[in-house]
């Protein structure tokens, strides 16, 4: 696998090794080692994974816990989405600032966004399928949630003219200086 720093040091992007041919191809999404070594430089377990399908223009986030934060390892299966990452961490230099990649199931890349962020994701394609591993289980009595567009942030979403789908919940999104540190 290779890991691509982002200009937030912890959050990481990761390419795995595809083997392909005129049959298909072939790739490892997860190697607990390689992961310990080449990207958090410490143990993480996994306790949770998760699947979700959303169709075009969805914008699902920014989410976050305050008790069981969870550190995630997101992938694309099918489709495509850009895919955001907060520092919400206390003390943080790059406290505030964000990151963004776009996943697909063609470029097979990996986002890590560790426990301490929040996280969302706008979807590109006709529909997307994801899949996260979480080092934590769902809290659902933490959960908080910040508005996507945010000016403070001022997260540059490919929205491409496209009013976003939102839920409820994320229609409800606080201002991120009302949310505070983790």
């Amino acid at each position: 696998m290779k890991v691509i720093n982002t200009h937030i040091d912890v959050v990481k992007i990761i390419e795995p090794t595809v083997f392909g041919d005129d049959r298909g191809y072939f790739c490892e999404t997860w190697h607990q080692q390689r992961f310990e070594h080449l990207v958090t430089a410490k143990p993480c377990v996994f306790v949770q994974d998760n699947h979700s399908m959303s169709v075009k223009g969805t914008l699902r986030g920014l989410h976050f816990q305050r008790q069981q934060t969870q550190g995630k390892l997101i992938r694309v299966t099918s489709g495509q989405v850009f895919d955001v990452a907060v520092d919400l961490r206390s003390g943080s230099t790059t406290y505030g600032q964000w990151v963004g990649e776009i996943l697909s199931a063609e470029n097979q890349r990996q986002l890590w966004v560790p426990a301490g962020f929040a996280h969302g994701f706008f979807v590109l394609s006709d529909k997307a399928e994801c899949l996260y591993k979480c080092t934590d289980y769902y809290h659902p009595q933490s959960e908080e949630c910040i508005q996507w567009n945010d000016p403070t942030l001022n997260i540059q979403w490919p929205l491409n003219g496209i009013a976003p789908k939102l839920s409820a919940k994320d229609t409800q999104g606080k201002k991120f200086t009302e949310t505070g540190a983790l």
